[in-house]
């Protein structure tokens, strides 16, 4: 088979299809002049894609150059190349990534969304998808209040599992009565792993029948986790003392540029302090930090703006946690084309087979984060979000025996926050 045949075939990869003509062209030149194999292809269409989607020079220049002066021809140079290349892309991702003054392009945002409500045999309820005996773990169980969210965080995984459709389920409020729990147990549950908890305001009579699912069951702490501003609400009805509304917060750099559509920092902020100020405990997640240049001055700064803002008292619990990426997703991220820089780490797998940070660098962002709340710590549970047990040890000099036991404290202390009777053991 001569190598215009292969190429053929070559160019079926769905990636390079989505290159703008330049890019397809260079790549064309790159794979006649060295005879790439399908997976060397794939790595430089790949690369090409990624640093535009990072706003980073184009490969084309840097080819040349690396060409030229190697001196080098034939499958020596070809080698050379592909070596370089990899040590190229391998710095830009292990160092911290470099956002521009003026952020990144913004995507539009989508005009139209089909929302619909539909009766189905789904169940609403179960564990956290990423409940595991290799991770540290809270057994957090989830609701699937809607399924599919209008934000457009760039790392969100959401995206993989659900297409443009925004889901209502017909029978929401029946199928939460239908719940069962034991009442000698207190249980937590959260409803932001299919969708934002807030962003649909009381669509559906969602809210209406989750607040009535709390204060039917007085031993589960229910958690709204949301990137939003929307409390109305909250504002407007009397809602149990079981709730928590939950912040996931992010410093001005990342929400300008990774987490599009949602409230800005200073809306999340206030909205949390408005909540406050109605008997609601609020919570806050730091989940994903990102590794980028300033990270270390900007995470600390919000650390200590709502040390400012809220007393201990007000505050439930506190956790970190990091980037991590399934493959779909990135082959999504990659498929969008969007201005992104979230691909642009060093990824190692862990104990899930999940792409994240090394041990290090996620080490290095948790224990900075957990010192900027020394004021707070021993008056608000902090926990990790799906990490290791030695980085458990590294960041707070301590890890749980076993996630039962780590379930059971943060409930025996949020609950005890909320002035709910201890159930009996």
């Amino acid at each position: 088979m001569n190598y215009a045949t292969k190429f053929e075939k070559l160019q079926e990869f769905g990636l390079f299809q989505k290159l703008d003509s330049g890019q397809q062209d260079f790549v064309r030149s790159v794979a006649f002049e060295q005879r790439l194999t399908f997976q060397e292809f794939r790595q430089v269409v790949e690369i090409v894609r990624d640093l535009a989607m990072w706003g980073e020079d184009s490969l084309a220049h840097w080819w040349r150059s690396q060409s030229e002066a190697s001196g080098l021809t034939g499958r020596q140079l070809k080698k050379h190349l592909l070596g370089k290349l990899q040590e190229h892309i391998g710095r830009m991702r292990s160092g911290p990534k470099v956002y521009p003054k003026i952020g990144l392009p913004r995507p539009k945002a989508r005009e139209k969304y089909k929302v619909v409500s539909e009766q189905s045999d789904k169940t609403i309820h179960g564990m956290c998808p990423v409940a595991s005996e290799s991770t540290v773990c809270c057994n957090l169980r989830t609701i699937d209040a809607v399924e599919n969210c209008a934000f457009g965080c760039s790392y969100c995984t959401i995206q993989t599992f659900y297409n443009d459709t925004f889901v209502f389920d017909a029978d929401f409020a029946e199928k939460l009565k239908a719940i069962e729990l034991d009442p000698d147990r207190f249980y937590h549950f959260g409803t932001g792993q299919s969708s934002d908890s807030l962003a649909w305001g009381n669509r559906n009579g969602n809210l209406d029948a989750l607040c009535q699912f709390a204060a039917d069951n007085p031993n589960v702490l229910l958690e709204f986790k949301t990137k939003s501003h929307k409390i109305k609400y909250f504002l407007q009805n009397e809602v149990p003392q079981n709730i928590v509304c939950s912040w996931s917060l992010n410093t001005p750099t990342i929400v300008q540029n990774e987490e599009h559509f949602t409230a800005s920092l200073d809306q999340r902020i206030a909205a949390a302090r408005t909540v406050a100020n109605q008997g609601i405990k609020v919570s806050f997640h730091f989940h994903p930090m990102v590794y980028y240049q300033g990270w270390q001055i900007d995470y600390p700064e919000i650390a200590q703006r709502l040390d400012g803002l809220f007393d201990t008292d007000e505050v439930l619990f506190i956790s970190f946690g990091s980037i991590t990426m399934i493959k779909p997703a990135i082959k999504q991220i990659r498929g969008s084309g969007l201005a992104t820089k979230i691909l642009q780490m060093e990824m190692v797998p862990d104990p899930h087979g999940k792409l994240t940070y090394p041990d290090d660098i996620k080490t290095a962002m948790f224990k900075k984060m957990y010192q900027a709340f020394a004021p707070w710590q021993n008056k608000v549970f902090f926990y990790l979000c799906m990490e290791k047990a030695s980085i458990w040890e590294e960041t707070f000099g301590f890890v749980y025996p076993d996630n039962d036991e780590f379930e059971r404290d943060f409930l025996d202390k949020c609950m005890g926050k909320i002035a709910l009777p201890a159930l009996e053991s």
